[in-house]
């Protein structure tokens, strides 16, 4: 389990206060007002008014949670909530298993680790990121996986899920270890210096680390989609590239289903905004943390693969995902795959 960048809060409040009612009735009118405000609001609460604890990454998967964020920390939320951002995988596992957490946003891999570790105790409640790795290159031969035969490819984390997806590509494309040389780096960072010094390198990134690397060398680009790759050489059951899930305890979910269910139709919500309105988004990724400046933010968020995806397609796209991996390294998804009870079908 590899960390992983992610999240949220902050950004500056704007309001338009609007006033010049007549003084003989401004006390009478703001008084009827205030109270049908009053009322409205309740009428949104959902009757189940449990405040979830909710873990989740500085990084990526993240990022279409952020306006949610913003709401709760106003008091414009529907569900009541109380975030907590970390910067390591590891510590979700943990507060989950402890309680501290009800539900937690995660790698997809970890999800089917802690399911299998808790003898099944929580259950997948959505995706929330696709794909977010990316070849960059100055090469403009690189067109797809097929091309980087005879290349060095540097990446971070031998064993971890970019290596295994990168590995499932290039096997896909009729590829093995002979024809590509991979070259592991303790962490991103190292992989955008190596770029920085020779940018006909091949570095596999995550985003935003992408977009930071092309900020600092115009010659750079984003030459290989890995998810795209990926889907092309799938199959039927093959699933997508998937980065992040949003998992819940299942006595959360037995106890308090009606918050849960208010939050999975906010989060999609916030999920949708990220993607419509990625200025304010980026502003607000940028007071977070998460990413340091909002243009650089603004610019990776196209490519983070935000989104919603619940169900049956949740199930259909996780599951071949984790079969891949499992076929691969079974520890990496804790050494069994989920049965059907891992897939929250509301």
């Amino acid at each position: 389990m590899k960390k992983t960048l992610s999240l949220l809060m902050a950004f500056a409040v704007t309001a338009a206060v609007l006033s010049g009612c007549a003084k003989g009735g401004a006390e009478s009118t703001q008084a009827t007002t205030s109270a049908s405000e009053t009322e409205s609001t309740k009428a949104q609460k959902p009757a189940d008014n449990y405040t979830l604890k909710i873990g989740s990454l500085k990084g990526p998967t993240s990022m279409g949670l952020v306006k949610l964020m913003d709401q709760s920390e106003k008091g414009n939320a529907k569900g009541s909530y109380d975030f907590t951002m970390v910067t390591a995988a590891d510590e979700l596992l943990g507060k989950i298993v402890s309680k501290e957490l009800d539900v937690a946003l995660v790698p997809a891999n970890m999800a089917s680790i802690i399911y299998n570790k808790t003898n099944h105790e929580v259950t997948v409640l959505d995706i929330n990121t696709l794909g977010v790795l990316y070849g960059v290159s100055a090469d403009d031969s690189i067109k797809s996986a097929a091309d980087l035969k005879g290349k060095t490819v540097y990446l971070t984390g031998k064993g971890t899920t970019p290596d295994y997806a990168l590995q499932h590509v290039l096997k896909a494309s009729g590829l093995t270890s002979d024809d590509v040389a991979l070259e592991y780096k303790s962490e991103a960072a190292e992989v955008v210096s190596i770029l920085k010094e020779k940018p006909d390198a091949v570095g596999l990134l995550p985003q935003p680390f992408v977009t930071a690397a092309m900020a600092q060398n115009d010659s750079l680009k984003m030459v290989l989609d890995l998810t795209k790759e990926w889907d092309a050489t799938a199959g039927e059951n093959g699933g997508s590239l998937v980065t992040g899930v949003t998992i819940c305890r299942n006595d959360v979910i037995k106890d308090h289903g009606d918050a849960i269910n208010t939050f999975l139709a906010e989060h999609k919500e916030s999920a949708e905004f990220a993607n419509a309105n990625v200025a304010e988004t980026a502003a607000l990724v940028a007071a977070a943390g998460i990413i340091e400046k909002a243009p650089v933010a603004e610019k990776a968020i196209p490519y983070c693969s935000i989104t919603y995806v619940d169900g049956d397609r949740m199930k259909s796209l996780l599951s071949g995902y984790l079969k891949v991996l499992f076929d691969m390294e079974p520890s990496s998804v804790g050494g069994t795959l989920p049965a059907d009870d891992f897939y929250y079908m509301p």
